[in-house]
């Protein structure tokens, strides 16, 4: 009977811990854009469910966002918002991909590059004024009550 009871325990929180392409939306819709701090990127069109891809097996996610111009200057700090946002909200780690859009932005390889890069985004967080700057950005109307 113990046996039953941990292996009951185990599928719980397992299924607990899963997301979906939903899930996720949620928790970047809100995020506010940095030149327009009264607008979120889903008023933007910036991200949508449909951009978005979660492979719950494997447990990754990976995040196309559109910018709003293709010379958008603000492109990579959006990119970095959407990752920090998605690692501070999920209790378990997933390995988080953010991609522009395929065309839709004039330095999208290099953006690509450096929003994948582990130790580029982990050393920009690690600046005080741009961490500021992504928890400013990302918290949702529900954590200012």
């Amino acid at each position: 009977m113990v046996f039953e009871t941990s292996v009951l325990d185990e599928s719980l929180f397992l299924s607990s811990t899963e997301v979906d392409a939903e899930d996720i939306f949620d928790i970047v819709k809100s995020i506010t854009d940095p030149e327009f701090p009264q607008t979120n990127l889903e008023q933007l069109k910036v991200v949508s469910r449909e951009h978005i891809k979660v492979e719950s097996k494997h447990r990754t996610i990976r995040v196309q966002f559109t910018p709003t111009v293709p010379h958008c200057t603000f492109a990579n700090q959006i990119g970095l918002s959407l990752r920090y946002k998605i690692e501070q909200e999920l209790l378990v780690p997933h390995k988080v991909d953010i991609i522009v859009t395929p065309g839709t932005h004039l330095k999208e390889k290099e953006l690509n590059r450096q929003l994948n890069d582990k130790e580029r985004t982990a050393a920009a967080l690690e600046v005080p004024e741009i961490l500021s700057q992504m928890r400013k950005r990302t918290v949702s109307n529900n954590d200012m009550f």
